[in-house]
């Protein structure tokens, strides 16, 4: 028998609100207000979220601005995303939720399976690569530089960069897989000591990942892609997701998030501890 989880497709949107709403359904989850949620995004404008912890001189605040990107920092690790051109997807589920139990690695693999299967429905024969270990690599701002332990792959080069934070509350784990567009964007934002570097960096980028377009060939719509990742999260996971809105409560508490959090300069700035 399959388990009901609400499936939300909500419009693209700031940055802040785009988190705010992930955390807002957390917390309801949490209490037991909504149904363990999978949820399906764009972000508008186009913005570069910062991993938890990241450190915010990572960015080049002028050309940032200069391009009319926005900021935002993610309740979640990891490295530096650019949003644009992209499908995002939330997994926000209790604790004792089955297919997330176990270790962060064992529940990124069981999801890891739901998103291989979306790919396989778009025709494209991705898999998934183990990493052994980090090994002696360049430190580097950006996510899709970075192997993870289990990374979803086509002809070596990573396709979807993915992060979870457990909470008490429940948790959460988001991702994004690039449709279209040029990856090295994000590069143009960063900081480096010089062009050269920046040069240089862009080389290694395209080297180690790649967009849905590049690997198959076509532009791949929106639509579309949600459409693969809801049939595919459907029969790999046997979800019977129901499409919904956000409840009054997450609304409600959106806002206060957007205000109180991710748009303030106290979040955004926030340092290792």
């Amino acid at each position: 028998m399959k388990d009901r989880w609400r499936l939300l497709i909500t419009p693209p949107a700031h940055g802040a609100w785009n988190m705010a709403v992930d955390e807002a359904i957390l917390e309801s989850v949490g209490f037991g207000g909504s149904l363990p949620t999978l949820r399906l995004y764009a972000w508008e404008p186009a913005c570069l979220s910062l991993g938890y912890g990241q450190l915010l001189a990572d960015v080049d605040i002028p050309r940032l601005e200069g391009r009319g990107w926005e900021l935002v920092r993610r309740l979640t690790g990891g490295r530096a995303i650019l949003h644009a051109d992209e499908i995002t997807y939330s997994v926000i589920t209790p604790r004792d939720e089955p297919r997330m139990a176990g270790t962060v690695l064992e529940s990124y693999s069981r999801l890891a399976a739901a998103l291989v299967e979306a790919l396989h429905l778009l025709n494209l024969p991705v898999g998934v690569q183990e990493f052994a270990g980090t090994g002696a690599r360049t430190p580097t701002p950006v996510c899709f530089e970075v192997p993870s332990t289990s990374e979803i792959t086509i002809g070596g080069k990573k396709l979807v960069g993915s992060a979870q934070a457990r909470r008490k509350e429940g948790i959460l784990q988001h991702g994004s897989l690039p449709l279209t567009g040029d990856l090295t964007r994000i590069l143009q934002v960063l900081v480096f000591p010089d062009e050269e570097t920046r040069a240089r960096a862009a080389t290694h980028l395209l080297e180690r990942a790649t967009t849905l377009g590049t690997a198959l060939g076509r532009v791949v719509p929106w639509y579309e892609a949600a459409h693969a990742l809801k049939a595919a999260f459907q029969s790999v996971l046997a979800l019977d997701l129901q499409p919904g809105e956000l409840n009054p409560h997450e609304n409600g508490r959106t806002g206060q998030l957007v205000v109180n959090k991710y748009t303030s300069p106290a979040w955004i700035q926030k340092q290792k501890s």
